[in-house]
């Protein structure tokens, strides 16, 4: 029987001073890595009665993307540092100055072999995790929006079964890469989620900000924003779009009736029962589509903005960082 999104509840709020860009989870204990807005990254344990953080610090910005791979645990942040800690022990491995911009995610394939990071300079890159060498250097992004404003590379998704890296920019360009050779696959192109203002404000919101391939690898999900009227804001509605991606075909789009704003992270179920995304704009959303992705199941307003979330392996239960909050959902029996 397909598991009900319907049965997701809160079951723990955790309270921050800081916001939390990023998280990841560690499989065997369940336990959280967070990354911070204090350039900090910290070992929080969600079932201890009182969660008290434990310190790891060495990067100078904001910690925008996390990873769990193998025996480590890497850090990226907007010091365009990447930083490989010990998974048991916690001590720093090894530092790379990765970019040359704001680092905006790090995401590990299936196997824990490999780690990749995008970020402003445009680049992606992708590490081998044991050796800290970098294995491929992924180009297929302008360094400037159609309008000659400085572009973003948001987002990245392994493909499940670790054959492709999909990447994602402002302007809703999509690279689809083959992970043995490092090359180009597919383009896509999803431009409803970019909206630029020629007249009022001369700049642009949006972009892609959330990727991640089905289950059987077949579909790539896209997520962001609907055109916007006042750029200045967060009002446009969350939005998914789905891709054939080897056709480079656009499958279906749904925009939220409820929540606004971005889709900052998106991720199936490992059965395809369904598909779950969360973000939203000065409020937090998330929110539950069908397993075609052809409507919203369920719209639900969080306590807070949320810029990342983790899950388990059964997707049972949901991890959203974001705005002061440490957000836990759970699936009730």
């Amino acid at each position: 029987m397909p598991s009900d999104p319907f049965k997701f509840k809160q079951t723990k709020e955790i309270s921050r001073k800081d916001i939390l860009l990023s998280v990841a989870r560690e499989p065997e204990s369940n336990r959280l890595f967070v990354g911070s807005s204090d350039s900090n990254v910290y070992l929080i344990d969600p079932a201890a009665e009182k969660a008290e953080p434990i310190l790891l610090d060495g990067h100078s910005s904001y910690v925008t993307g996390i990873a769990v791979a193998g025996g480590f645990v890497v850090s990226g942040a907007y010091d365009g540092k990447l930083i490989w800690r010990d998974r048991k022990s916690l001590k720093t491995e090894r530092v790379h100055k990765a970019h040359d911009k704001w680092i905006r995610a790090v995401e590990a394939s299936p196997d824990g072999k490999y780690i990749a990071s995008v970020a402003d300079d445009m680049v992606c890159r992708v590490w081998d995790v044991a050796s800290g060498k970098m294995k491929h250097e992924l180009r297929g992004h302008e360094s400037m929006t159609p309008s000659h404003f400085n572009s973003m590379l948001y987002a990245c998704a392994f493909s499940n079964d670790g054959a492709h890296l999909a990447t994602g920019d402002k302007v809703g360009h999509i690279v689809v890469w083959d992970m043995s050779s490092g090359k180009p696959v597919k383009t896509i192109e999803s431009p409803g989620m970019y909206t630029w203002d020629p007249r009022a404000r001369i700049h642009s919101i949006g972009g892609i900000r959330s990727l991640a391939f089905s289950p059987d690898n077949s579909v790539l999900a896209v997520g962001g924003m609907g055109k916007v009227g006042n750029i200045d804001h967060l009002e446009g509605k969350a939005r998914l779009e789905l891709f054939d991606w080897r056709a480079a075909k656009s499958i279906k789009v749904v925009e939220c009736d409820k929540i606004k704003g971005l889709i900052t992270r998106l991720a199936f179920h490992p059965k395809g029962d369904w598909l779950v995304g969360a973000g939203g704009d000065s409020k937090g959303g998330l929110v539950f589509f069908d397993a075609a992705g052809t409507k919203t199941l369920r719209e639900e307003s969080v306590p807070m903005h949320v810029h990342k979330f983790t899950a388990t392996d059964s997707m049972d239960r949901l991890y959203l960082a974001g705005h002061n909050k440490l957000s836990i959902w759970e699936l009730s029996v």
